[in-house]
């Protein structure tokens, strides 16, 4: 046993778990681990968040607030933030992705629907005190493609136009927007199906106050599954009939999408040259090829044409290509 498993064993006792076996949970794409706690007849989950990679606070916060807007965050069964340790309510494994890759369409339909609900209830709800998603963190973000894919692919490109287009597509959002908890990764492998039929959200400690359109395009635009177009677009009307949402959603929605997806074509890159982790360049064919729809949206149009002037065709091909060669 390393130190850091004497300090989750001692945790755990602490917590009143001394009995429990600690299974291991198969992670994500950060520096968090996870653990179900079992003993007898209960059963918790174990977030190991070390510092200084990582920092369990603002998972707390968010938690706490959620739960006060009357949804589904874990309860917080023990904590301690100094050693990145956390004791969560146990979920269970009724996750929304396997759920819908295995049902029919009626039923991932309506799966999505309450996902939609989900959301619209949290956007008219007071904003959690969490930073603003700001034009800075925008640009941040979109910056993660020329830093990390770009460089991948041996591509020569401007990066300062790249800034200045992107400058251009902000310009085209709706000053008018509401401002609403974004919970930025909200997607199918973050919620949890409960046996009420409600539904348990997971990894909101990144949580920003921006637009409501980001995570509709979390949800629709997803990174790690197919969502069909035809869906895709049903769940957008299906939004605005819960929302009615009273400014330009259509952009924000494109311009929201191509700014996330062109984050996570970076990030996807980075988790694989940085961080030793192969699986993810072969997610991007699918990313790549959502970005492309929104790109085709006229707020977009700075933004496609610096694509178009500086990647080529060849390395735009959202059928398969990128993922296979970058698992070379």
């Amino acid at each position: 046993m390393n130190e850091r498993d004497s300090v989750i064993r001692a945790f755990a006792e602490n917590a009143g778990w001394g009995a429990a076996e600690i299974a291991p949970i198969p992670g994500d794409a950060s520096f968090r681990r996870y653990f179900r706690l079992i003993e007898a007849d209960r059963r918790a989950i174990l977030m190991d968040a070390p510092p200084p990679e990582e920092d369990p606070r603002p998972f707390l916060d968010v938690a706490r607030y959620l739960t006060a807007q009357g949804l589904r965050a874990p309860e917080i069964l023990a904590a301690d933030a100094a050693t990145g340790l956390v004791l969560l309510e146990d979920f269970g494994d009724v996750r929304m992705r396997e759920t819908v890759d295995a049902s029919d369409a009626d039923t991932e339909r309506a799966i999505y629907a309450r996902a939609l609900e989900t959301l619209a209830h949290l956007h008219d709800r007071p904003a959690a005190i969490v930073p603003l998603y700001d034009r800075a963190v925008y640009q941040r973000e979109v910056g993660l493609l020329t830093e990390w894919y770009c460089p991948a692919r041996g591509l020569d490109i401007d990066a300062d136009g790249y800034v200045r287009a992107w400058d251009k597509v902000l310009d085209a959002m709706d000053p008018s927007a509401p401002h609403v908890t974004v919970l930025r990764d909200y997607h199918a492998e973050n919620i949890m199906l409960l046996d009420n039929g409600g539904q348990g959200l997971l990894d909101f400690q990144d949580a920003l106050v921006g637009d409501p359109a980001y995570d509709l395009v979390s949800l629709l635009q997803d990174a790690r599954r197919d969502v069909s177009p035809a869906l895709e677009a049903e769940m957008i009307e299906a939004y605005r009939a819960l929302a009615n949402p009273a400014y330009d959603f259509d952009t924000a929605y494109h311009v929201l999408g191509a700014q996330r997806n062109a984050k996570i074509v970076g990030i996807f890159v980075r988790l694989w040259k940085r961080d030793g982790k192969p699986r993810y360049p072969l997610m991007i064919p699918r990313v790549w090829a959502a970005m492309e729809r929104d790109l085709k949206h006229p707020a977009l149009s700075p933004v496609a044409a610096w694509f178009d002037a500086n990647i080529p065709a060849e390395l735009r091909d959202p059928a398969g290509t990128l993922g296979g060669e970058f698992a070379l």
